[in-house]
């Protein structure tokens, strides 16, 4: 299911001539690899970066350690300075950036597990969004990667 997602919207930045960057985190390259598993994804694919520390979202994206420290790594704060960051770093035209709890531990009530935020950037416009998953760590980041996959298509 997620390569016919990822040729869906690989067939949308090609035809558009646009580029795309990733900044994960808690899904650790999943959304670089169903891009990137397509025939001709140097056409469209720029780069991916998994910044799965608070340390390599400062480092690598510019995310604020303020910005950590008072929201928490898995927030919409967050997940909009990573694809700020990683739109900057890349000048894709295209760069979406996610962060949450995949699980099985690590979630508390007010993040608990399958808490996801996501950060798109296009056409010099950025939204976020968070969502809700249920399940394993692996179905976790399998809807997590789908939603991004879709929300990209749909804004084209």
């Amino acid at each position: 299911m997620l390569l016919n997602e990822a040729q869906v919207l690989s067939k949308l930045l090609i035809s558009n001539d646009l580029t795309i960057s990733v900044a994960e985190s808690c899904t650790g390259g999943s959304l670089s690899r169903a891009l990137t598993s397509i025939p001709g994804a140097s056409s469209y694919f720029d780069c991916g970066y998994i910044t799965y520390s608070n340390k390599s979202k400062t480092e690598m994206l510019g995310v604020d350690i303020q910005t950590i420290k008072t929201y928490g790594a898995v927030s919409e704060e967050v997940v909009l300075e990573m694809v700020i960051g990683v739109t900057t770093k890349s000048h894709s035209d295209v760069a979406i950036s996610i962060t949450g709890v995949a699980g099985p531990t690590g979630g508390t009530p007010e993040k608990p597990v399958g808490m996801v935020c996501f950060g798109f950037s296009y056409d010099d416009k950025t939204s976020t969004s968070t969502q809700l998953f249920s399940g394993d760590r692996a179905s976790i980041v399998s809807q997590s990667v789908s939603y991004a996959l879709k929300q990209l298509s749909f804004r084209f």
